[in-house]
């Protein structure tokens, strides 16, 4: 079988880590072209990255005939119109997350995928790594009835002229950088969709969130809770308890960096780990397979509308 032909939609630093290099060790997946709207930019990226073509014009990519399934690695304000033009044009799309600007949008583009029988999947790549299976298998085996889940992620972002998580107008901002990952963590563990009860942020003069937290209930009186700063210190951790124990992960999201999972059920303590598989080559995994199968991958379709209906709802309760 020849392999999945892919074109990237922006020549970003996402790019590499993300698609590039987990392309270069799956036989299944060939880099082809790449687009940015300057095409010496284009040009550069593809030299430095051994990719055949350089574009630019994004609309030249999603309509590439040599091509099976773009990477929208733009800023989320682009994420609609040209998945929305990927798709029209038969290609499947990996997007990158936050998904979209709003639940709408992102009902729109899911909407467009079913109805074209193509595969759209964000790109939570954490979600397809083995600590996520054991995680899971920790909580519903071990744990007992879910009382709370607790999702933290801050890093030190620093505020430079081409830095888009500074501009609102391109979806940036600690809650659709940053926390959109800490919601999916939530969501994921209580394996049900939320009300928001509460939220505060902390916001830049340029108007994007620095800072975000919301409390929010889950069926069956499970409390949930996320924090996200982009203005550090770096910290990434996952708690929930139950009635019979606890349990900590450090480093959900890219556990191949280091993680520990820690778990205490009654008096007994122990530690694990996983293998440490990237998590961008799981996704790059699951996102062929899924294309190969016609299976929907786990962050797809209703998955994606319903995370972006919650940080619709957590910027609401924000203001």
């Amino acid at each position: 079988m020849s392999p999945l032909k892919m074109g990237i939609l922006g020549a970003a630093r996402i790019a590499p880590p993300a698609l590039i290099d987990p392309a270069r060790e799956n036989p299944e997946v060939e880099i082809v072209a790449v687009a940015a709207r300057d095409l010496g930019r284009a040009q550069a990226f593809a030299a430095q990255h051994d990719i055949a073509e350089a574009l630019g014009s994004y609309d030249d990519l999603v309509n590439h005939p040599g091509i099976d399934a773009v990477y929208n690695a733009l800023p989320p304000s682009r994420h609609a119109d040209l998945t929305l033009a990927a798709l029209k044009a038969g290609k499947h799309v990996l997007c990158e997350k936050p998904f979209s600007m709003s639940g709408d949008e992102a009902l729109a583009m899911t909407d467009a995928a079913r109805d074209a029988g193509l595969i759209l999947m964000e790109a939570f790549h954490y979600r397809y790594h083995p600590l996520w299976a054991r995680v899971l298998e920790i909580v519903r085996e071990e744990l007992g009835v879910l009382q709370t889940i607790e999702a933290e992620f801050s890093v030190a972002i620093a505020e430079t002229p081409d830095e888009l998580r500074f501009f609102p107008e391109l979806g940036g901002g600690a809650l659709g950088d940053l926390g959109t990952y800490c919601v999916h963590w939530c969501r994921s563990v209580a394996g049900a969709e939320p009300e928001v009860i509460s939220a505060s942020r902390a916001t830049h003069s340029g108007g994007v969130d620095l800072a975000t937290r919301a409390e929010l209930a889950f069926p069956g009186g499970v409390r949930g809770s996320i924090t996200c700063d982009m203005r550090g210190p770096m910290s990434g951790r996952l708690i929930v308890e139950g009635t019979a124990g606890r349990l900590t992960v450090i480093n959900p999201l890219a556990p191949q960096a280091g993680h520990v999972i820690k778990i205490q059920i009654g008096g007994e303590r122990r530690l694990e780990t996983v293998e440490k598989v990237t998590t961008y080559s799981c996704q790059m995994a699951a996102f062929v397979h899924a294309v190969r199968t016609g299976e929907a991958p786990i962050t797809s379709g209703a998955d994606t509308v319903a995370q972006m209906r919650v940080l619709d709802a957590i910027r609401a309760r924000a203001g």
